[in-house]
């Protein structure tokens, strides 16, 4: 068996060459744009019941651009903070079954710092044509363009303090990862339980910090872009999207490094474990839609309905809100009902990706209507900067494998992790 892993030449090569196709597709989706009639728009006028400023309709190319690096942003940053919030449950309900896998998603939160950073510096870019709130004329009861329902979550949607708000959540993530990092490399070393209570410790405090501040994070950083629009079950909503696909990310680098000679000891019922996972959460998540949708959608208020009006009417968006519930639940449903389904890899490998890319076009539902309205678009730009960002994502977390032996020998409830059966 492989302790370590060997993050070789040719697996960057083969990122590198995802990078570059990714960048050239995103050069060619710019050159497109710019020469389209939409690159040559001044504005597009956007009616609904609650825009009327001819700024905020304005579309100019990059805006698509800031969309799209925003969504990567989110996306991938969410599933890193759920793969370190996996680590953390583990040792909370001192599971046994996954002393065997932990350092997959350990790895996988190796993304938090540098996820962190580039939200930072593309909210500094982009803030203004992602976050119609960010603009203080809104504010301004002598300007036509005065927004008093805006006006009115100054107090909460301000700069300064939606600003602090970012840097603490992503701060205090990463201060607990790395406290569990250190404790985990210290068992490693010393073996004992000393550790592994000092984990179940932080891991309890870090779980209910997380509970809350994911929420909080989800409201700033997705719901805010339709400022006008609320739902109390959004949080909820978000930390599902980002739970199910970390849960996919961990099971498809788990069964590819066991069928590479890595984890070799991992057997069909931890296998099957989290196959259970994803396909329980991924009903989970579903029923989560269906309950916001239900409680929104007939309720028919209309500051409440606009929502799904700009995603259900539009002849655009249409097509990717049904491809989004066959993704994330239809399929998973029915492909991953059986047991059988759950325990062989064969599956699973198909499941994971689709699964992965279906929170994808989750997360652009969520966030490309409120900042281009009808002026949106999935094209070669789209795929370019996924591919882009995969790239980067997928060399910090293989980089963070080999920092670790992929077996932790010194874990106290590894023995139960190698012989789990069910």
């Amino acid at each position: 068996m492989k302790d370590i892993f060997d993050f070789n030449i040719g697996i960057k090569k083969n990122l590198l060459y995802l990078f570059l196709g990714g960048l050239l597709l995103s050069i060619i989706g710019i050159y497109q744009l710019i020469n389209s009639d939409h690159g040559h728009e001044e504005s597009t006028e956007i009616v609904n019941a609650y825009i009327s400023d001819n700024g905020h309709s304005e579309f100019h190319w990059y805006k698509r651009v800031y969309s799209n690096l925003w969504i990567n942003v989110v996306y991938f940053l969410g599933i890193s903070i759920s793969a370190i919030f996996f680590v953390a449950i583990q040792y909370v309900s001192q599971s046994g079954w996954s002393a065997g896998i932990l350092r997959v998603p350990l790895a996988i939160g190796r993304w938090l710092l540098p996820g962190s950073v580039l939200m930072l510096i593309v909210f500094a870019i982009t803030n203004h044509d992602i976050f119609h709130w960010t603009h203080e004329y809104l504010y301004d009861k002598s300007d036509p363009r005065y927004d008093y329902v805006i006006d009115g979550k100054k107090a909460y949607l301000n700069l300064p303090f939606f600003l602090g708000r970012m840097a603490f959540f992503l701060g205090i993530w990463y201060f607990f990862y790395a406290l569990i990092l250190k404790h985990i490399a210290k068992e490693d070393k010393l073996g004992g339980t000393e550790s592994w209570k000092k984990l179940f410790t932080i891991s309890t405090v870090f779980v209910v910090i997380y509970a809350f501040t994911q929420s909080v994070a989800a409201w700033d950083w997705v719901l805010s872009i339709d400022t006008h629009w609320f739902s109390t079950m959004f949080g909820w909503y978000v930390f599902a999207s980002w739970w199910v696909s970390a849960l996919a990310l961990i099971t498809y680098m788990v069964i590819t490094l066991k069928d590479n000679g890595y984890l070799s000891f991992i057997n069909h019922s931890v296998i099957h474990d989290l196959g259970k996972f994803v396909f329980a959460f991924s009903v989970f998540w579903t029923y989560i839609w269906f309950s916001q949708f239900l409680l929104i959608y007939y309720a028919n208020i209309p500051e409440e309905t606009i929502y799904y009006v700009e995603r259900l009417e539009s002849d655009f968006y249409f097509p990717f809100f049904i491809v989004n519930l066959v993704l994330n639940f239809f399929f998973p449903f029915f492909f991953l009902m059986t047991r059988a389904s759950k325990r062989f890899t064969r599956f699973l490998k198909v499941a994971c990706p689709m699964i992965l890319f279906g929170h994808f076009i989750d997360f652009y539902l969520m966030v490309t209507p409120g900042v281009l309205k009808e002026n949106g678009g999935f094209g070669f730009l789209e795929i370019g900067v996924l591919m882009v960002f995969l790239s980067a994502f997928l060399y910090v977390i293989l980089s963070g494998l080999t920092k670790l032996p992929l077996v932790a020998k010194n874990h106290p409830m590894l023995e139960e992790s190698l012989h789990h059966d069910i």
